[in-house]
């Protein structure tokens, strides 16, 4: 399954996001130095299971938004663009699961700044 690549706006910035499936939402976060494209086979096989997947590129990287400004990269404003996403695609919660950066750059911030997003973060 191929996912459909979409530019979405997440709030201060704009985030290219793979999207697949439908269903309970899954967001993935990539790691340094990626793309959505490193969960490509991850997006085929939670689609297939029933889940609706969005796999972004963060800001900075990819076909995403890249501010020129270095406080712009603050992990307060990373994890914001997630809950930003989250609301974008119109859900209340998300499953997010990330790895390397992706993992304790802009998971774990995302459930102290914003608890009632994420369902579980991995």
């Amino acid at each position: 399954m191929e996912p459909s690549l979409q530019i979405i706006d997440v709030g201060r910035v704009r985030l290219r996001v793979a999207l697949a499936g439908e269903g309970p939402l899954v967001v993935l976060v990539h790691g340094f130095p990626e793309g959505w494209y490193s969960w490509r086979h991850q997006i085929a096989a939670l689609a297939k299971a029933g889940y609706r997947v969005a796999a972004l590129d963060v800001r900075g990287y990819g076909g995403s938004d890249k501010p020129h400004a270095i406080e712009a990269y603050a992990i307060k404003d990373l994890a914001a663009d997630i809950a930003g996403l989250i609301a974008a695609l119109g859900a209340d919660r998300a499953v997010v699961v990330g790895h390397d950066w992706g993992a304790p750059t802009f998971n774990y911030p995302q459930v102290s700044l914003r608890p009632s997003r994420p369902t579980r973060c991995q």
